[in-house]
């Protein structure tokens, strides 16, 4: 028991109840715990720890069931909190759900602090994460929790596509899908879909159009069908951007119409606002209507806190309408602000955003500034190269030997 193990580590020590209590506890208290008749909360927990120099851990052979919720509850309201206003939040769960990870062994509290756990080492940049995502996996198979499991996979295959290891994320997704739904009977119909848009992201980032679409059209189809609307708003998003690579302009205003409309029915801001986005990107890159762009543009306080996601987007495409319209130190302004977003991964936004540096070196080559705009360009070039390819990367080739060409032809005036 507890109380026990406290009081045989307190003798061990040569220390009177007194001597262990401290300032914290009163001696009273300390004598209800080591009689086990009282039970210390997590904070008199680590401060006995501590007195007696060891880990928490060494107290905690076994631990209720009633504890085991208590932690799970602090874990998961530090899990939620915004990374912003709690930058130390994994660091924070690290040390919280550590001292038990040798009594994480049955039940759905088990395998949530295991799962929460193996993703805050992750984020911590700690090693053995891994293994601890397996632990929490096979917990959840024993529980029979598919979403969870589904979660899983989908966050192991993450690891590698947020390094930009396509093929392999998408090779360890399809092995890890088929794994899970080998061992289901039944899948959960937003598990099922949850799955599909993974896939169909995957597909698209390794340059299979064709595998993404199927999978994707199909995803949108499920959830009509089953009248879920789950994942709706994202399969449309996904839809629109792919027309708008593949220059699909038929399904391209298909998806975006629908994504408006479920805004509008949904009440969702950020579908309405992608879906003005895509009708600036699509005014800017073939109407080339400039000031109309700008209009739509300038309807929005892009410093306001509510813009926060889409501020990039719109600074990329009013530099792009500036340009249009030859301000071209103005457009350098805004192309100088855009800053890729630090959860952008996706061959699809990091084309559209590579693209920045282009357009930079485009407006110094109007500025007669040669050697920026070569520099410039070279830069897209190498981000944009490891990448599949889009109507993007074409145009950030394209600019790139057509500067080289005004370089080399401005030596050759210089040198004669």
């Amino acid at each position: 028991m507890l109380g026990e193990r406290i009081r045989k580590l307190r003798k061990q020590k040569k220390l009177t109840l007194e001597a262990l209590a401290g300032d914290v506890l009163t001696k009273g208290m300390l004598s209800l715990i080591e009689n086990n008749k009282a039970q210390p909360s997590m904070e008199s927990l680590s401060y006995i720890a501590k007195r007696l120099e060891v880990d928490t851990a060494d107290l905690l052979e076994e631990i209720s069931s009633a504890e085991l919720m208590e932690i799970l509850e602090q874990a998961e309201n530090i899990y939620s909190s915004d990374f912003e206003k709690s930058p130390n939040k994994y660091i924070e769960l690290v040390s919280l759900i550590k001292p038990f990870i040798n009594n994480l062994t049955q039940g759905y509290a088990s395998a949530r602090l295991l799962d929460i756990y193996s993703r805050s080492l992750y984020r911590s940049k700690k090693s053995g994460w891994e293994e601890i995502a397996d632990r929490a996996y096979f917990l959840y198979e024993q529980l029979n929790l598919a979403s969870y499991q589904a979660d899983i996979s989908i966050f192991r295959s993450s690891e590698k596509f947020i390094t930009h290891e396509y093929e392999e994320s998408l090779t360890l997704f399809l092995h890890e899908r088929a794994k899970l739904e080998s061992k289901q009977a039944y899948m959960n119909q937003m598990t099922r879909l949850d799955l599909d848009y993974h896939e169909a992201i995957l597909y698209f980032a390794v340059g299979d159009s064709k595998s993404a679409i199927q999978v994707m059209e199909k995803a949108i189809d499920f959830s009509k069908e089953k009248r879920l609307f789950y994942r709706i708003d994202d399969l449309y998003r996904l839809a629109a951007a792919e027309a708008l690579m593949s220059h699909n302009k038929e399904k391209r205003d298909y998806y975006t119409k629908k994504l408006k409309q479920y805004g509008e029915f949904a009440d969702d801001r950020h579908s309405i606002v992608f879906h003005e986005l895509l009708q600036i990107m699509t005014i800017i890159a073939e109407e080339q209507n400039y000031h109309y762009a700008l209009q739509l543009i300038n309807q929005y306080n892009l410093e306001s806190e509510d813009m926060c996601n889409f501020k990039v987007w719109f600074y990329l495409e009013k530099g792009k309408a500036l340009y249009g319209l030859g301000h071209f130190k103005e457009a350098l302004l805004y192309l100088k602000k855009v800053e890729i977003p630090e959860n952008f991964h996706h061959p699809f936004d990091l084309s559209i955003f590579y693209v920045t540096d282009s357009y930079k070196a485009l407006c110094y080559v109007e500025l007669q500034k040669i050697d920026l705009a070569l520099e410039s360009a070279k830069i897209a070039v190498e981000k944009i190269s490891p990448l599949p390819h889009t109507p993007y990367k074409e145009m950030i080739y394209d600019t790139y030997e057509k500067i080289k060409g005004k370089a080399s032809k401005t030596n050759e005036a210089e040198e004669s």
